[in-house]
């Protein structure tokens, strides 16, 4: 075809597409697609959405990033109203996500200054079971050239009932800088029918997915630089809670079954490797975690049990890391507690009562009020504020934190 045959078809197809998408627009619901500003790069819908920001249900929109120089993309996304927080958001982590317009929607792509990853291998996605409707899955933050590195393995918070891994992938970033940890983000399910599965999830399956989570990394370690026998366990809020039980109660993994019979609650992980048995996944989970920097998160069931079916004592007390702290003597789990001194969220006593605890047991135990900061400063987002309080208080502490692991761990 010759060029200007050619360029006149494109251009027909252009009109067709505009004509098409006008009469749709004239024919069915819309609503509001709104674009949101972009730093650092740029992004492109196709089609365009109209200078009224009304774009009709069922269209297919394409969104392109391109970041500027010296700059990465985060991630392409779109936002709705909704959800436990208020809001929900649907992240891309390449250039290209098409997005089916079904309500009011905002649209964007954020970016992230190139050297916060150009010396680590993203792993997205990687499952290690599937008990349920929703897939588990763990992200890993990999240095390049790594080899026989300690891992950090990251637990969401969410209110044991929302988000996933990717809300922590600011924090396994900076946990991931300098090249001394391999970072494994890991997911897992929400309680009661919110995964969508016919039976509930109670709390202790929440336990049990991230012991399965953990059986599953040392199990593949190696393939990461990572080394499985050394373990460091964080988490913010509700993922601060699993990050205890992470800790101290995996003496309590077992085949006997949580609650089925009176007196006995033991986890079994969701994830069991081939050919070992639980007595080995217990003891190999036990001797690896050798520390825990949980954050704003509560260690006694009592203060959450109306995410809680069970209503028993000895139930609370099987889920409650404060409730499992062995003597130093026994064993030793250092800890790194932050908390914001304006979260309204989880209250200074809730965190206090822990560390009197853990003091009393003879425990090392850093706890740091951060002044001025609120709730969930660990997290990373789409949205400007949540991004900005990640870079006022999440990037200090996240520092801390690795130099708490360094102390735990040396940097061999």
């Amino acid at each position: 075809m010759h060029k200007s045959q050619f360029l006149a078809v494109a251009v027909l197809l252009v009109n067709i597409s505009a004509i098409n998408f006008n009469l749709l627009a004239q024919t069915t619901e819309s609503v509001m697609v709104h674009e949101v500003p972009a730093e650092n790069g740029s992004y492109t819908v196709t089609p365009k959405v109209p200078a009224d920001g009304k774009v009709p249900i069922g269209t297919v929109l394409t969104v392109k990033a391109k970041p500027s120089t010296g700059y990465s993309l985060d991630a392409v996304y779109y936002t709705v109203k909704g959800g436990m927080w208020g809001t929900l958001s649907y992240e891309n982590f390449t250039p290209t996500m098409k997005i089916t317009v079904d309500k009011e929607m905002w649209l964007g792509a954020t970016f992230i200054q190139k050297s916060l990853v150009n010396n680590i291998n993203v792993t997205h996605d990687v499952v290690y079971a599937k008990p349920g409707k929703k897939p588990l899955k763990y992200d890993v933050y990999s240095p390049k050239g790594a080899r026989n590195l300690p891992c950090i393995v990251i637990i969401h918070g969410g209110g044991w009932s929302s988000n996933n891994e990717d809300i922590m992938r600011g924090l396994a970033r900076e946990l991931a800088q300098g090249g001394h940890y391999v970072v494994f983000s890991i997911d897992y399910r929400w309680v009661n029918k919110l995964d969508g599965d016919e039976q509930p999830t109670s709390m202790h399956h929440l336990i049990e997915d991230v012991f399965g989570a953990i059986a599953h990394i040392q199990e593949n370690a190696t393939r990461y630089g990572a080394d499985p026998n050394r373990i460091g366990v964080t988490g913010d809020s509700a993922g601060g809670h699993l990050s205890e039980a992470a800790a101290l109660l995996c003496t309590m993994i077992g085949d006997g079954g949580f609650s089925e019979q009176a007196g006995v609650f033991e986890y079994r992980p969701t994830y069991m490797p081939k050919g070992k048995s639980v007595d080995q996944v217990r003891a190999e989970i036990t001797n690896a975690v050798r520390a825990v920097a949980p954050s704003y998160g509560p260690s006694d069931a009592r203060d959450f049990k109306m995410f809680i079916t069970q209503t028993s004592e000895e139930y609370y007390d099987a889920v409650s890391p404060v409730k499992h702290i062995p003597d130093v003597t026994d064993r030793s789990v250092p800890h790194f507690i932050v908390r914001g001194d304006q979260d309204n969220t989880v209250p200074h006593q809730a965190v206090q009562s822990y560390v009197d605890v853990l003091k009393a047991k003879g425990q090392p135990v850093e706890y740091i009020l951060v002044e001025g900061a609120g709730h969930a400063f660990f997290d990373w987002k789409p949205d400007a504020e949540t991004r900005g309080t990640f870079e006022k208080y999440g990037v200090k502490y996240a520092g801390e934190m690795r130099e708490f692991f360094d102390g735990v761990f040396g940097r061999d």
